[in-house]
């Protein structure tokens, strides 16, 4: 194919807050690189100034019209949210998940591996006990916004924060579950609290149960989320494809980013399957203000973030390479940043994994 029909990939950026430029850029360099060395493909960008920074000047998280801007691209590359003198609900409200619910990416995923030559805390473990994808809920549930909040700074304040789960949106998430394990030929496990949030994630199971009854062929499991929290630890190979609510999501996955390298490795996207909206790739760490500008935040996650975007642009080769890139710098040891034992800074890792995805697809 010529070069000048290629396949252009249209990227919102949006650096946000904290380490999050210092990381997004070399999540940015390496894409860059992907679209230099393909005659297929390629990548443009624009950059958005949006985060705390902008709110502390505007008094908003980004434009009003916004998401309007957003409409008219591919993908969302976020770097982080979060910074002291904003508050988090705000934050994360007024930009995260506005993307997140206005976009309809409804389907979060967060891959839980252990790479070859990522530390891991547990005893015992071989390195391909720990491979599960995490499929979270990420439109509704307990991250639905829905309250009140009554008699306000009097005694009697009271505050009522909803969960909210339709069969529409159970439905499909773990319809979209089962789908992965069916394609994947691996086992499916649904994680809630059925024993106690008696509305919720009862219902939750029963539509699991009945999506079940379609896909014979998958192998399935049921667990309520503490037990899970605890096989996590003591049997991870017992996870394979993991569907579960919005904020189970949430938390476990931060639990499978502890046993598999730590957060410096998490990456996640969240999936608008229907492809009507962007999706949006992000590594999950957080904007980490404490370390913010020392250029010693890990940019490996956000390199796997850029692995996610490719293949769900439908370059697996490329994808798959730059998961092999991560694994080769982790067993090298050679540029890894503080939080995995060593003293690169944050662009010279970023550095070396251009160098090595140029070594593989240079022209």
């Amino acid at each position: 194919m010529n070069a000048s029909n290629k396949q252009i990939h249209k990227i919102a950026v949006i650096a946000g807050d904290g380490i999050g430029p210092e990381v997004i850029s070399e999540g940015v360099k390496i894409l860059k690189a992907a679209s230099d060395c393909s005659d297929v493909f390629g990548f443009e960008f624009t950059f958005f100034p949006w985060g705390c920074e902008y709110y502390l000047k505007t008094g908003r998280m980004m434009d009003e019209d916004g998401m309007e801007k957003l409409k008219g691209f591919d993908a969302v590359f976020l770097g982080a949210v979060g910074a002291p003198g904003v508050p988090d609900h705000i934050s994360l409200w007024d930009l995260l998940l506005t993307i997140r619910k206005g976009f309809d990416q409804y389907v979060n995923l967060r891959p839980v591996k252990l790479l070859k030559g990522a530390p891991c805390p547990l005893a015992n473990v071989r390195r391909e006990d720990i491979d599960m994808l995490f499929i979270r809920e990420n439109s509704e549930g307990e991250y639905a916004g829905s309250g009140s909040w009554l008699y306000k700074g009097k005694p009697n304040e009271v505050v009522i924060q909803d969960g909210v789960f339709s069969r529409f949106g159970c439905e499909r998430i773990i319809r979209y579950a089962f789908e992965t394990a069916r394609a994947q030929g691996r086992s499916l496990t649904s994680i809630s609290k059925g024993n106690a949030l008696n509305y919720s994630m009862v219902f939750w199971d029963q539509i699991f149960a009945e999506v079940a009854k379609e896909y014979p062929d998958v192998r399935t499991q049921s667990l309520l989320v503490d037990a899970a929290s605890m096989f996590m630890v003591k049997d991870p190979k017992r996870f394979e494809v993991v569907v579960t609510s919005n904020l189970f999501g949430d938390i476990l996955t931060d639990l499978g980013a502890a046993i598999s390298g730590g957060m410096g490795l998490a990456a996640g996207a969240n999936i608008n399957p229907e492809r009507k909206y962007p999706s949006m790739f992000e590594p999950i760490h957080g904007s980490a203000p404490d370390i913010a500008g020392k250029q010693i935040a890990d940019p490996l996650a956000t390199v796997w973030s850029a692995s996610q975007m490719l293949e769900f642009f439908g370059h697996r080769k490329e994808a798959d390479a730059l998961i092999d890139i991560i694994e080769e710098i982790l067993c090298e040891k050679r540029y890894l940043t503080p939080d995995l034992g060593g003293n690169a800074k944050t662009s010279e890792v970023g550095d070396e994994a251009v160098r090595k995805y140029v070594s593989r697809f240079g022209k």
